[in-house]
């Protein structure tokens, strides 16, 4: 088997079989094997029913894996891994966004390329608007800052690495997972080229602001500890005003005869000093729950089925 596809599928039940059919014509004629990968992140809709007339019809090598609820998309892409046969490896999404003839490309940079391992794809535009995209600049920004690695801006999950990659990324089992960062962190020589993304074939996108700031506080928090050290930071200079403070209030008192100021000062402070304290806490336990969460060691996903045609 030359290449695997991991589709990771959430409420796709409309888009996964127009994507069979998109991959079948994009690699006709390409002289090697290659099977899809259908993840069912726990889909509410026919995502699941689709998948396994797919399944059963097999116009190309089909798996599927079927979780027994919502894991995330990062689970997805750790199963469909744990499943891949291939040579080469190449997460995509289902919507058609990230079009199939761009794998083939993808793959032919690999062969052509030897010392290349992965072949990762970037917007070159992008259709959102200027809120959000301003917000991801400052995500990049602030990450490549914090982070011992470093994230290409506007890469996506959209990538064709070879099997050692893969292999790689098995090892790392971590439950919060964020696939930009283990990609960066596993290393390897990557080669970034440039995607539009096309238009959603149906449905709408599952991302929306607060997702994407809660994906976004993930990749900071996973691979970084920065945010613990800034916490220690803001507490020392807390400290240091509030010493300073009590220095100017004395000698006031002692030099000048002005009256120590009253309840107002006092609530401010303690306010202040309060809202910082918490802060710093909730960073901590940030860490602390996930580091809670991984020691329960649970696994990554439960896969309810798991359809493959070498068994068919």
């Amino acid at each position: 088997m030359k290449l695997s596809l991991i589709a990771p599928c959430y409420n796709e039940a409309e888009n996964v079989q127009a994507f069979q059919d998109a991959v079948i014509e994009a690699f006709s004629g390409c002289g090697y094997d290659y099977e899809i990968i259908f993840v069912d992140d726990g889909s509410k809709d026919a995502t699941l029913h689709n998948l396994k007339k797919i399944f059963k019809a097999q116009k190309c090598p089909v798996k599927v894996i079927s979780f027994s609820r919502n894991f995330g998309k990062e689970a997805g892409i750790y199963a469909g891994l744990e499943q891949a046969s291939g040579e080469y490896i190449s997460l995509i999404d289902a919507d058609l966004q990230q079009r199939p003839e761009i794998v083939r490309n993808m793959v032919q940079i690999l062969d052509d390329r030897e010392e290349l391992d992965i072949v990762a794809a970037y917007q070159d535009r992008r259709g959102e608007g200027r809120i959000l995209s301003f917000f991801k600049k400052c995500f990049y920004s602030i990450i490549n800052k914090l982070s011992k690695v470093n994230l290409q801006p506007d890469a996506s999950d959209f990538r064709t690495f070879r099997r050692s990659v893969r292999d790689s990324i098995l090892q790392m089992t971590e439950y919060h997972r964020f696939s930009k960062g283990i990609f960066a962190w596993v290393g390897y020589s990557t080669e970034f080229i440039p995607y539009t993304a096309c238009e959603r074939h149906a449905g709408a996108s599952k991302w929306n602001f607060w997702k994407l700031l809660n994906y976004a506080i993930e990749g900071i928090i996973g691979y970084s500890t920065a945010p613990l050290r800034f916490s220690v930071f803001i507490g020392s200079i807390t400290a240091i005003a509030a010493v300073l403070y009590l220095i100017c209030v004395v000698c006031e008192k002692l030099f000048w005869g002005i009256a120590i100021p009253g309840y107002a000062t006092i609530i401010v402070l303690i306010l202040l000093l309060g809202s910082i304290q918490l802060f710093c806490i909730g960073i901590i336990g940030e860490y602390v729950g996930r580091t809670f969460e991984q020691s329960k060691n649970r696994p990554v996903y439960i896969a309810k089925e798991i359809l493959s045609y070498d068994e068919k």
